[in-house]
């Protein structure tokens, strides 16, 4: 969620995540789509959900469908320009079929698991009646790793890739960590008590424990920073930092997570469900140290990175996303002014991002999600005087930049907008919506 990485001021530290940022361009104006499969879609094939059918809720483990075979992964476009392509963790864009498996949409290498959760040391995953085992090697079953914490399979995973790569030909490596998505029902935070023990001042157990699961994806990212450094392949790389969704809010799926103070809950497409944590680290990159406001979204990925790559765009067809390559690079304006956030048919919700303007219709979350919900413990002043501490050692002219600055709620902030009965325009820079 917005609020649980320290360069936004949370409770929660990430010292290798807020340092990375700090030291890249963070992204404050970029989108995602409000729950996982959808995204994770939209990224390898640079299009909006309803250009590939992924436009409603998530794929279930019993469903026969899957990100359609006749788009074009990321990884296929950068297999043509001859890189090697791995993805650590997360699929959840179908395996009814083979063709649908990662290592046959254009991944050389896959370790992980193809649904949206499961528990983190057992990999069962549990969806209503069902339970299976999930975790997978290139499509063959791995027995041998239960008991072992997925978040610190996936590092071990990430860091041999890097560390055996033949540095002769370029490397794309979609690391997609498990954490902080919730485990099944029966035990949704998942952390080892090590983690856990760095945050005593938590004292609301659930947050403290969420706590704890930010913390092991926070020294992953650490980890690989310094395989990629060890490995020499530091100076020729770029990455990037994004979480797929906002945040399960409000006690869905009973985690602990928090979007504060943007308003609204992962599945919604309130700014909570929808604005999305995310920085780009290169040495590469001409200006550095900066907040990034131009409008970005999740579809301009594979433009992006296939013309980082050397790719010519003329080569990817009618897309949605755009190329903001220039924008990364050199702080260049951005040519993207609007954003359609979604439109779901059988949930009848949908909503636009244009210029400053949003525009949002339906019933996003059955009134459950649809509020401001604050971490546990936190107040706006806590939140305001927080944020310059995670930024100590940089420009606190940063800290400043990546405050979400409210001003006063509005007493009808609540009942001013039924998008349920008719659509709502909200002017962004009025506040969190």
């Amino acid at each position: 969620g917005w609020y649980d990485v320290g360069f936004h001021g949370s409770d929660i530290k990430t010292p290798n995540i807020d340092r990375l940022a700090q030291q890249g361009v963070i992204l404050d104006n970029y989108y995602v789509q409000p729950m996982c499969t959808p995204t994770r879609g939209s990224l390898l094939t640079g299009k909006y959900p309803i250009h590939t059918g992924l436009q409603h809720y998530v794929i279930m483990g019993a469903q026969p469908y899957g990100l359609p075979l006749t788009e074009v992964t990321l990884a296929q476009r950068l297999k043509t320009l001859d890189y090697s392509t791995h993805i650590v963790g997360k699929w959840h864009l179908g395996f009814c079929a083979k063709d649908y498996l990662p290592e046959n949409r254009g991944f050389d290498s896959h370790l992980g698991y193809y649904m949206g959760l499961g528990d983190y040391f057992h990999h069962y995953a549990q969806e209503g009646e069902y339970l299976g085992y999930d975790f997978h090697h290139n499509g063959q079953t791995v027995w041998n790793l239960s008991d072992v914490y997925s978040t610190e399979i996936f590092t071990a995973r990430a860091e041999a890739i890097i560390r055996s790569h033949n540095q002769s030909k370029p490397l794309f490596l979609y690391l997609a960590h498990q954490a902080v998505h919730a485990g099944n029902e029966n035990d949704p935070i998942q952390a080892p008590q090590k983690y856990v023990d760095r945050f005593p001042y938590i004292q609301d157990l659930q947050r403290r424990k969420f706590a704890g699961v930010v913390a092991a994806l926070d020294d992953s990212v650490g980890a690989v920073y310094s395989a990629l450094t060890d490995s020499g392949l530091l100076d020729n790389t770029i990455i990037i930092f994004s979480s797929d969704n906002g945040g399960p809010a409000n006690g869905m799926e009973d985690s602990a997570s928090s979007n504060w103070p943007l308003r609204g809950s992962k599945r919604a497409l309130w700014q909570g469900g929808v604005r999305a944590v995310g920085f780009v680290n290169s040495p590469l990159l001409q200006k550095q140290g900066y907040v990034n406001s131009n409008l970005m979204h999740v579809v301009d990925w594979l433009p992006t990175l296939y013309s980082l790559a050397g790719g010519s765009l003329t080569d990817i067809g009618d897309i949605d996303g755009i190329d903001q390559r220039d924008v990364l690079l050199e702080n260049a304006p951005t040519t993207r002014q609007e954003v359609l956030l979604n439109i779901d048919p059988i949930d009848k919700t949908e909503a636009l991002i244009l210029g400053d303007y949003k525009i949002i219709s339906g019933d996003p979350s059955g009134g459950k999600y649809d509020g401001w919900y604050p971490a546990p413990e936190v107040s706006e002043s806590v939140y305001l005087s927080d944020i310059s501490k995670n930024f100590q050692g940089c420009d606190l002219r940063l800290a400043d930049k990546t405050l979400v600055k409210c001003g006063h709620k509005p007493q009808l902030a609540s009942d001013n907008c039924h998008p349920e009965k008719a659509a709502c325009l909200f002017n962004l820079k009025d506040g969190p919506l």
